[in-house]
């Protein structure tokens, strides 16, 4: 589906109707836009607390500060 729209003089872009009902998108969503050269796109954005607890944390980092999480992952990786 390709649909055109202009920016305004402020920056803003209405999300034409066909798109906000492909992406189920309402009034206080999130979204994500991705850009890629010259090329963006836009996306539902994830809504992460509703998405809390969905994710398994591995015993060996229960209880570590993240700061401490990222550092080991750095590590591990080889980045440090």
């Amino acid at each position: 589906m390709d649909i055109h729209a202009r920016v305004t003089s402020k920056g803003q872009v209405t999300i034409p109707k066909p798109v906000r009902d492909a992406l189920n998108l309402e009034q206080g969503d999130a979204v994500l836009f991705r850009v890629e050269g010259s090329h963006a796109t836009i996306a539902r954005s994830d809504d992460f607390i509703a998405m809390a607890g969905c994710v398994a944390v591995p015993p060996a980092v229960r209880g570590m500060a993240w700061a401490d999480v990222l550092k080991r992952a750095y590590r591990d990786r080889g980045d440090a």
